[in-house]
């Protein structure tokens, strides 16, 4: 089968078919993961807190990011059907146009297919930019981990109306600009549901309801080895005596088959 692209998952979102993206950082889980027919795999800085240990994503360096894409495209290149990798731009990597190029080419080059980046509408110059010189974008809204100091810690975002419009304006704005997904993280899902129709490109959602294109999580934490806070919108797949391959195949199942998140998963305006 070909690998996974950009084309794929818009089709799949214009077709009403729901996809799949779990976190990468390593070779053997990512091969695992695309394997298990997961559709993307996002290399994240949320490595900061799940390998290293880190309080939250922003220490971890753009040198990082390489390191772990290069390993996950590795991996990713010996499965049946490569996934699409996407990676973050760590922290300060992409303040202004000209260093978030730079971020970009050197997460490309080292095998990432996408990057992500974290704001809203005043990421349009550099998403535009990216997308000129044929770099896919995928633009990280709602509570967004790098900001965790400015937000107060890790809240819930869009609850008022002002800023649930705001919102949608922002998501719309760059999807205009080229972004090609757009992330949602911890909005309330009535929220999330009208990002996903007021946009073309595919919505990926974490703790956004069941509404948007596809669902994201941290291999860590769906595969019950998170030590610490265990989010309301994650689900332990390593139950009913489950392997690793058997957990990531049912992740990936039950969002295509729209099992998963359910209600219980999501959060209330």
């Amino acid at each position: 089968m070909s690998a996974i692209s950009i084309r794929t998952l818009q089709a799949m979102k214009d077709k009403g078919q729901k996809f799949s993206v779990l976190t990468a950082y390593d070779a053997t889980f990512a091969q695992l993961a695309a394997d298990a027919g997961v559709e993307s795999l996002l290399v994240g800085d949320s490595l900061g807190n799940v390998i290293q240990g880190q309080t939250s994503t922003v220490p971890v360096t753009l040198e990082e990011m390489v390191y772990h894409t290069a390993a996950v495209a590795r991996g990713n290149a010996r499965a049946e059907r490569p996934a699409l990798i996407m990676t973050d731009l760590p922290f300060m990597t992409y303040g202004d146009v000209a260093t978030g190029v730079e971020s970009a080419r050197a997460v490309m080059q080292a095998g990432a297919h996408m990057v992500k980046v974290e704001g809203d509408d005043w990421l349009v110059p550099l998403v535009e930019n990216l997308a000129r010189q044929g770099v896919p974008v995928c633009a990280h809204l709602g509570l967004t981990p790098q900001a965790v100091n400015k937000m107060g810690g890790y809240r819930v975002q869009g609850r008022d109306e002002d800023k649930a419009d705001a919102m949608v304006k922002h998501s719309v704005a760059l999807a205009e600009a080229g972004a090609d997904i757009i992330l949602l993280e911890c909005v309330p899902s009535p929220l999330a549901k009208r990002i996903t129709e007021a946009v073309k490109v595919p919505v990926v959602g974490i703790g956004a309801g069941s509404d948007t294109d596809a669902q994201v999580l941290v291999c860590y934490d769906m595969l019950g080895l998170n030590t610490q806070h265990v989010p309301k919108f994650v689900k332990n797949y390593m139950t009913e005596g489950r392997s690793v391959a058997e957990a990531l195949k049912a992740y990936a199942d039950e969002v295509r088959d729209g099992v998963f998140p359910g209600p219980e998963h999501g959060f209330e305006a």
